[in-house]
């Protein structure tokens, strides 16, 4: 599923236009993003929680060279399922 396939099923369930689903869930991701960005977790009871993590400095290689380059450490988001969740999927 993408976003408009999400946007459609959204706009379906609730019973509002596509228009107004679409603002809901931009809406939605931009105040996960921005939270996420300043250290805060976001916690969805039942789905999961989205953090931010480090990510240590560490050596890799080019898959085309084989030539062994430096990865730079960096922060990266992170996703945890819920119990809901990983429950639904079994």
């Amino acid at each position: 599923m993408n976003k408009a396939q999400l946007i459609e099923a959204v706009a379906k369930t609730t019973k509002v236009t596509k228009v107004d689903a679409e603002m809901v869930l931009n809406s939605a991701l931009d105040a996960i993003k921005k939270s996420v960005k300043k250290g805060e977790d976001v916690t969805l009871i039942g789905f999961g929680t989205f953090t931010k993590t480090k990510r240590k400095a560490r050596s890799g290689r080019n898959p085309q060279t084989g030539k062994e380059i430096k990865i730079p450490a960096m922060t990266v988001p992170k996703f945890r399922a819920g119990r809901e969740f990983k429950d639904a999927l079994k």
